[in-house]
């Protein structure tokens, strides 16, 4: 299988893509194996944060199959196929679970929307990521919408028309990476914070993160509306009275998910 999947003792669920003889690609193999792996961390109550990384020590994923693209298959069948992408996307931001991309390696044309799409981006220093693929003939659709949503607008039209990439210092510095991490640290940050993430209430987590997704598009006044609403219902739940007394009591919480 080109995905590899483990589960820790602590909840962290680590979803690696395995298909180094393709860089990664992402065909519609790896993309489906990758959307059930995502679909079981998301279903597995024993899952509190899901990391994505990658197996090749220099590229995270190549991005889309560019053979797949030139193929002489029918329009009407590469059409059908390309509802991987936004499957993927809306999974991740949809799961309930704060999502960790590790970029390990370079993150290209599809999978820059990859780690776009997650909530955290840990780079190892080197790193580049990007959108090359107008440099053969194909404009970055799909993932256009979540790099204007992450990148400020000219920056986001020079990565697309000009194709060129950009390392992790300045990925962070545009502020679409959260950390840059020497090599030989890599590893053990990207555990360090995926067992940070996974410390914290699962119960509160999922509502901060369904509230994210829910309001990010709206209107402010329209956001606020919805999200007082949950913070109201934020204040029902046993876990941020056992928070707040925690803290009050100098102590490591225990959460109980209601």
């Amino acid at each position: 299988m080109p995905v590899r999947y483990d589960v820790d003792e602590k909840g962290a669920a680590f979803v690696v893509l395995d298909n180094p003889e393709t860089r990664n690609a992402l065909g519609d193999e790896l993309l489906d194996d990758l959307l059930e792996r995502l679909r079981e961390a998301r279903d597995d109550d024993d899952v509190r944060v899901v990391v994505i990384g990658s197996s090749h020590d220099r590229v995270f994923s190549a991005g889309g199959d560019l053979k797949a693209f030139a193929s002489d298959s029918a329009t009407i069948t590469k059409y059908a196929g390309l509802d991987r992408f936004p499957k993927l996307y809306e999974l991740i931001g949809g799961m309930g679970k704060p999502v960790i991309c590790a970029a390990g390696g370079d993150v290209l044309a599809g999978a820059f929307g990859l780690a776009l799409a997650c909530d955290l981006v840990i780079a190892k220093e080197g790193v580049r990521f990007g959108c090359p693929e107008i440099n053969v003939g194909v404009f970055p659709f799909m993932i256009s919408a979540l790099i204007y949503r992450n990148i400020d607008r000219m920056k986001a039209n020079e990565l697309m028309m000009l194709g060129d990439l950009v390392d992790a210092t300045e990925a962070e510095r545009l502020g679409f990476v959260n950390a840059v991490v020497p090599a030989e640290h890599f590893d053990e940050t990207v555990t360090e914070w995926a067992h940070r993430v996974a410390a914290k209430s699962p119960l509160l987590m999922r509502l901060g993160k369904d509230a994210i997704e829910a309001t990010r598009d709206m209107s402010l006044p329209d956001a606020l509306s919805a999200l007082r609403s949950q913070l109201a219902l934020a204040f029902t739940t046993e876990d941020i009275k056992e928070g707040v007394a925690a803290f009050r009591e100098k102590r490591s919480p225990e959460w109980r998910m209601r």
